[in-house]
């Protein structure tokens, strides 16, 4: 079962959201209160729902929000963006050599986000 891990860091707090095994699958901006990243894990729960919109497709369908953006980055790997409700990014990716793998990343945040239970790190 997937868990979310609350950080401390320098400018504030962050989660990351890691599966069963221990990989990290999206991660969190940084926000100035603990009870903003709180806010932020929640919101990550209920948007996980959402569909996948795959900009590196010809001709990319909208979707509506809540959404699992798909794009590539500088490096040609694949990444997705969780967007809530409003269109803000709530949780990102790491990068993915093939498609197959980021919609691999979609599906566990899918399956692990809603029930999964927060710890804080050490």
């Amino acid at each position: 079962m997937g868990k979310f891990v609350l950080k401390t860091t320098a400018t504030g707090y962050k989660f990351d959201l890691k599966a069963g095994n221990g990989e990290v699958i999206a991660t969190s901006e940084v926000y100035t209160t603990e009870a903003a990243c709180l806010n932020g894990i929640d919101s990550v729960r209920r948007c996980s729902v959402g569909e996948i919109e795959d900009l590196t497709a010809e001709n990319p369908e909208k979707v509506k929000h809540p959404k699992y953006e798909i794009y590539l980055d500088k490096s040609e790997e694949y990444r997705f963006r969780l967007k809530a409700k409003n269109g803000e990014i709530i949780a990102t990716s790491e990068g993915y050599k093939s498609l197959d793998g980021c919609k691999n990343g979609i599906a566990s945040v899918k399956k692990n986000a809603p029930e999964a239970p927060v710890e804080k790190a050490e």
